[in-house]
């Protein structure tokens, strides 16, 4: 209850009216871009926008489409499912999705979209000189050094069903005391700058690039598909009937590599994430009908 209050007293001020559709976004630099995407591509289908961007952690954006507040964000099928919903964890894509059209439609009213296109992994990342030095590429051969290591994670990686706890469990990982825990964005540079030796990333992060950094391949399988997904109050589709065209127009649209490139330009290059946006949409016009 103290959570819903906090939400609401936190998107109150927000200037909606019944013709617009709020979107909402968490708050690291990927989805704040993937909001950016949705809403532009809302408005040039000539649907009214208020942006609630840069709102928070999966919670916090998901209280607030279930309390109404927004309308649409983009989410993680692997997130959702472990960290919503609580479900043990399945390398099962499909399994996945008819738990979470079920589950979220049923109990909160909320529909899956099509997938953007890429899914965003845990990436667990060492600096190049240190996999090459020690001549590792995988997480397994990682283990005898990680007793070692020091630990940088974000808030999320360390409280999740599906982050940590359970990734140490899976392969016997140990590290030299507790895990930092701080802001995902400021790991990478803790990493790159010595502060830490280990973290864990998202595998589409332009940053990993830019700072010469290594993922380790997860050998053993532990991560689920995280295929970025948007989520939408089944209302709004009623209230907004263009809405679901101009969303499925973004299906698989966005790749992999695209999105890596869409980080890299606002993390690395400091571009304004609208102007990125913009340009993204204008490669990539919908096909059919939709504007």
């Amino acid at each position: 209850m103290r959570r819903r209050l906090v939400l609401v007293g936190l998107i109150a001020a927000c200037a909606r009216t019944p013709a617009s559709v709020v979107v909402g976004s968490k708050n690291f630099t990927e989805s704040v871009i993937l909001g950016e995407i949705v809403a532009q591509r809302l408005e040039r289908s000539g649907i009214p926008v208020v942006r609630r961007l840069n709102l928070g952690g999966t919670f916090v954006c998901h209280e607030a489409l279930i309390a109404g507040q927004l309308d649409v964000y983009v989410e993680y099928t692997g997130t959702a499912y472990a960290a919503v919903l609580k479900l043990p964890a399945t390398n099962d894509p499909v399994a996945v999705r008819r738990a979470l059209d079920s589950v979220y439609g049923a109990r909160w009213q909320l529909v899956w979209g099509r997938p953007l296109g890429f899914d965003n992994t845990f990436a667990m990342l060492v600096r190049r000189a240190d996999a090459e030095r020690l001549r590792i590429r995988t997480l397994s051969e990682a283990v005898p050094h990680a007793g070692q290591w020091r630990a940088a994670f974000g808030y999320e990686f360390v409280e999740r069903a599906d982050g940590f706890r359970g990734l140490a469990e899976r392969y016997g990982l140990t590290i030299r005391g507790a895990p930092i825990v701080m802001d995902l964005g400021l790991t990478y540079r803790a990493l790159a700058s010595g502060q830490a030796d280990l973290i864990a990333g998202n595998s589409t992060d332009g940053q990993i690039k830019a700072l010469d950094l290594v993922q380790l391949e997860d050998d053993r399988h532990y991560f689920p598909q995280y295929e970025a997904v948007p989520v939408v109050r089944r209302e709004t589709l009623a209230r907004h009937p263009g809405a679901r065209l101009a969303l499925d127009a973004l299906g698989g649209t966005i790749t992999a590599d695209a999105m890596r490139d869409l980080n890299y330009q606002v993390d690395v290059r400091h571009r304004d994430v609208r102007q990125v946006a913009a340009e993204f949409l204008d490669r990539h016009p919908p096909a059919g009908g939709v504007r």
